[in-house]
């Protein structure tokens, strides 16, 4: 009875898995059965599922049990296991990261690989959980991928001291152990009191917990006793039993205690996996390996130094003088994805990039890939820079969306593009007039030099688009040929902000003090509005501010162009008209000045390149999760033009001006319209459809 209600369980947890990914939450309603937390990893609140789907097949002999496994062990080590690290991600998004930080309960999984039969990864893992317990005597409750206290409790958990077993039992290797002796010695000098051993309730203190818990002396204990007795030294065949997750020990024979359920399933509901992952037999740890102590080390020797400041030890500024000395040949804050040599470079060490659908790049380094031993250490101590410097990048002060207003006619206003700010330069926020200019397109076009057409960006605002060098170095070379502001437009093509987050442009790791004009970044999509508007218009005139302005504000006084002024007209009546208009502005204040944070990129991919994830020097992330930023200006795009005849933007839906104001317009001789533009039908047609949108948008939101 008691088997069928676990298979219950198991077979519920099974179908509620995520089908794309094979991976299943941590927390699950047990009323509705859904997933009340969405991240999955194999550490807390999993682990457990994981371990009993590949014991009960060797418990019970079901191929169903062990199928599922299979199938989740894919799962995690296509996306949760980046070796030597076991990150947490989203079950329906699992290229992003759901965690920067790994609880210790996944110090068991080595264990579990050793039962699986997969060594390699197994003995990577463990080594880091090893490094990590050298710096600290004790594995905290949580650590982060630089291997820093995230929780710093530690109550004697016997995961690593399971998977410290079940290692020396596959490799024969004795360097197991001393981990076990180091284990034992932290035990005794740290945590043993008159009255036994406490919990540590800081493992950076030392300082402990008034509690011991029973998993200590059913598990700890155990483990560490089998790791140094001898055959003689038992009175039983270990081999002849399994343990449970609580080290309790249950005798194989009981899987020929019910022979109906030993065969193998043959649904179809399980995934083809390109790999020996089906072997219908488990490893015997006893000949796994020709006890080669040998072979752990090879695979052990690169990340001996992964937790010690990602480097093996200080160099002084003589070696540094003579050129001696651990120095990699690539440093975090040099890197640019879009230099060939760095990419060579990378390969190398054996770091991979990972272009994601979002136009990122991940990084993701492998120590058996790297070209040497030597190599694979300086991509640990690479990959751990970056980690640094973006957890620096992500403490920095986050900035709100900015706007880009197009003032000039026929848009008058009504075009408002969400635009990302930059962490230079003027700060918009403290400038509430904004900047207001002509715009002008740069030579060169990406801004990487001295530019060559100063005249044409005197004083007005530099269009460049983004690649091949830093943003700030983009804005010091604009800022001195004398222009007074600078839109950096996306080269990704078909980039928006409608469905990209936006991010702040960050600077070159240098003083930007110097630069004092404003810069904004526009995606692609957005960026191509503008130039569109040059192409039909040619002279364009754009406000760049901390937020949308009201119409009846950026024309009151002398900022009304004289084109929209009849001379018949005076100050009140075009007040009057302003007002009237007011349905113009379409909500976008409110589409601009929703402020959620956005990231930071500095570094600049090149022609066709995409933002820079893995590049922390120049790139500061403002969320764990995409799904968490989501900025959209539901009013950044007016298709079409202002009719010839018609002085002021086109009417709303059910708003006409009188007949005679019209006429009384055309015939004024100073105004001077483009005879191209489109018919007052199709104007009319394309705004209200954009109109209804915005209104159903809206509703949604609401």
């Amino acid at each position: 009875l008691l088997q069928e209600y676990a298979r219950k369980a198991l077979d519920f947890i099974w179908e509620k898995r995520q089908r794309s990914s094979n991976l299943v939450g941590v927390t699950i309603n047990i009323h509705t059965g859904d997933w009340v937390r969405k991240d999955s990893g194999v550490g807390a609140g999993i682990d457990s599922y994981y371990e009993y789907l590949l014991k009960a097949y060797v418990l019970l002999g079901d191929d169903s049990f062990l199928e599922r496994f299979n199938t989740h062990y894919d799962a995690i080590m296509r996306y949760i296991s980046q070796p030597p690290l076991l990150l947490d991600v989203h079950i329906h998004k699992p290229m992003l990261n759901a965690r920067t930080w790994m609880d210790s309960l996944l110090a068991f999984f080595p264990g579990l690989q050793v039962l699986k039969g997969d060594i390699r990864p197994a003995i990577e893992t463990h080594e880091m959980l090893y490094q990590v317990i050298k710096k600290h005597n004790f594995l905290p409750e949580a650590f982060t991928t630089d291997f820093r206290v995230h929780w710093a409790q530690h109550p004697l958990r016997p995961e690593f001291a399971e998977s410290t077993y079940f290692l020396y039992k596959a490799t024969g290797d004795p360097y197991y152990l001393e981990v076990g002796k180091t284990l034992i010695e932290n035990l005794n000098k740290y945590a043993r009191v008159p009255c036994g051993f406490a919990a540590m309730k800081d493992v950076r203190t030392g300082s402990h917990e008034d509690r011991m818990d029973s998993f200590f002396l059913a598990e700890m204990f155990k483990y560490l006793y089998l790791l140094f007795a001898d055959k003689e030294d038992m009175i039983f065949d270990i081999e002849d039993y399994i343990f449970t997750t609580e080290a309790h020990l249950l005798p194989l024979w009981l899987s020929t205690t019910n022979q109906t359920i030993s065969k193998k399933n043959t649904t179809t509901e399980y995934t083809e996996l390109d790999d020996s992952n089906f072997d219908w037999t488990c490893p015997n740890t006893q000949i796994l390996f020709p006890n080669d102590p040998m072979f752990a080390q090879s695979i052990r020797e690169p990340l001996k130094n992964v937790v010690d400041k990602s480097c093996p030890r200080g160099i002084s500024r003589a070696e540094e003088s003579l050129g001696s000395g651990p120095k990699p040949p690539l440093r975090a804050r040099d890197f640019m994805a879009s230099n060939p040599e760095h990419l060579e470079i990378l390969k190398k060490m054996g770091v991979s990039l990972i272009h994601l659908k979002d136009g990122r790049v991940q990084l993701v380094q492998h120590a058996v890939q790297a070209a040497s031993s030597l190599d694979a250490e300086d991509g640990l101590r690479f990959m751990q820079e970056m980690i640094e410097l973006s957890s620096q990048q992500q403490k920095e002060q986050q900035l709100p969306p900015r706007a880009v207003q197009i003032v000039s006619h026929p848009f008058f206003g009504r075009v408002v593009l969400t635009a990302g700010p930059a962490q230079f330069g003027m700060d918009l926020s403290k400038h509430k007039a904004g900047t207001r200019g002509f715009v002008a397109t740069i030579k060169p076009y990406n801004g990487c030099s001295e530019i060559t057409n100063p005249e044409a960006v005197k004083d007005k605002i530099a269009l460049m688009q983004r690649g091949q060098c830093m943003f700030a170095e983009k804005a010091r070379n604009v800022q001195k040929a004398g222009a007074i502001g600078g839109i950096v437009i996306d080269d990704n093509e078909g980039s928006s902000s409608d469905t990209a987050p936006l991010f702040q442009m960050a600077g070159d790791g240098k003083n930007t003090d110097d630069i004092t004009i404003p810069m904004l970044f526009l995606f692609n999509k957005e960026g191509n509005i503008i130039l569109d508007a040059i192409r039909e218009y040619e002279a364009v005139e754009v406000l760049l501010s901390d937020k949308a302005k009201d119409r009846a504000t950026i024309f009151k006084g002398k900022m009304i162009p004289n084109y929209i002024i009849d001379s018949n007209l005076e100050m009140e009546n075009m007040d009057q008209k302003l007002s009237e208009n007011d349905s113009y502005k379409q909500n976008s204040e409110e589409a601009t000045s929703a402020s959620q944070d956005v990231g930071a990129v500095g570094e600049e991919p090149e022609e066709g390149g995409s933002s820079d994830v893995a590049d922390p020097d120049t790139l500061s992330s403002a969320h764990a999760d995409s799904d968490s930023v989501s900025i959209s200006n539901q009013d950044s795009y007016v298709p079409g033009t202002a009719e010839a005849s018609a002085p002021e933007p086109a009417c709303t839906q059910g708003d006409h001006q009188p007949q005679e104001q019209k006429t009384k317009t055309e015939s004024n001789p100073k105004v001077n319209w483009d005879n191209k533009a489109q018919p007052m039908e199709s104007i009319l047609a394309d705004w209200n459809e954009d109109i209804e949108a915005f209104e159903m948008m809206e509703k949604d939101e609401l």
